[in-house]
């Protein structure tokens, strides 16, 4: 799909040599070819997604698409399968037999693939098994291109923030939106970049957390991105809500994203969701943990998509510098704002 003509109002600037350099310090061994920023806030992306970042933000909507959109690593994937459950009258034959990649895609996947080097390492991972390469050429192509060719009602996942989504994204669909404490966030996504072979990530944890406040991995900088939903809170179809609310008290978030979808759910049908979405039948279920991939040669052999699925995780893994780094970073950029996490005082 041509970007010619069509309208992007952000600058997508190339990183310079010295900046480009950082970035790539300790992801050598990844599938990246290069890095750009995005618009004012300085979005923070792999030149994968350059060719398409276009097409998304033009790209046509449909009143009954569903959106759950995030910052990496904060609750996505279980929201997603409490989304697409309620919106689908729990439907748990559907959803025990189709995998969450393919029932609720995700927007950006092939940004994270679409480089030659990896490409070139996947086709070579994968010669011979025609199956399986039809996999990863499926996830691998634009993600616009992908969504447009999907069924109605389309379920579309996206860690980009709204600014970079269609403009007109709140007032024609329904968007479920999810923050969680951004240290948390930050062993999360450390170890998540451990985890998928083509991130190729081989720092310690304090070396990117140093990455991950001065917004130079993908998807950053954090606060922007959570501020522009917060902002938006009230929105009739902007559904905000917090991991650590969700963890708190999973019942209500059900009754409170059917009521956001105007769907119905009994007391029976609540508690089987949340006995479903539990964090151990949620680890074990194929359909859910990402194993798919793993299948396709993508995940490291030794580690799990799914960690541990609680808050307060960084207090097991920031020394006594990098905690009181997080204290001023956050207090800096929550200032002036009326934006507050319910783990952060």
């Amino acid at each position: 799909m041509s970007t010619t003509s069509k309208h992007f109002p952000y600058e997508i600037k190339d990183l310079d040599p010295e900046e480009s350099a950082e970035a790539f310090k300790y992801f050598e061994n990844g599938f990246q070819d290069g890095y750009m920023r995005v618009g004012p806030k300085g979005y923070f992306f792999t030149n994968g997604l350059k060719q398409d970042i276009v097409n998304i933000y033009n790209m046509p909507l449909r009143p009954d698409d569903i959106f759950v959109v995030t910052f990496p690593k904060a609750g996505t994937t279980w929201t997603q399968e409490l989304v697409w459950m309620v919106a689908n009258d729990f439907d748990y034959k559907t959803s025990s037999s189709i995998p969450l990649v393919v029932r609720f895609p995700f927007l950006e996947m092939p940004m994270l693939l679409n480089s030659e080097k990896g490409k070139k390492v996947m086709r070579e991972n994968l010669k011979g098994d025609e199956e399986k390469l039809k996999i990863f050429e499926s996830i691998s192509s634009p993600g616009s291109e992908m969504v447009a060719n999907l069924p109605s009602p389309r379920f579309i996942k996206s860690h980009l923030p709204l600014s970079l989504l269609p403009p007109s994204l709140l007032d024609t669909t329904k968007v479920v939106y999810v923050a969680r404490d951004p240290r948390d966030v930050a062993v999360s996504y450390f170890h998540h970049n451990k985890f998928f072979s083509f991130m190729g990530y081989t720092g310690d944890l304090k070396q990117y957390w140093e990455k991950f406040i001065k917004d130079m991995v993908d998807w950053t900088p954090f606060f922007p991105h959570v501020i522009e939903a917060w902002e938006k809170r009230n929105h009739p179809n902007l559904l905000f809500l917090f991991y650590e609310d969700m963890l708190k008290d999973l019942p209500s978030t059900v009754r409170k994203v059917a009521d956001f979808l105007g769907k119905s759910a009994t007391d029976e049908q609540v508690t089987r969701l949340c006995d479903h979405l539990s964090f151990q039948n949620f680890k074990k279920n194929p359909m859910l943990n990402y194993e798919t991939l793993r299948e396709i040669a993508m995940m490291d052999k030794d580690r799990t998509f799914l960690r541990k699925g609680k808050a307060g995780d960084w207090r097991d893994n920031f020394d006594e510098e990098m905690t009181a780094q997080a204290q001023k970073w956050i207090e800096d950029n929550l200032r002036g704002t009326d934006l507050r996490f319910p783990t952060i005082n």
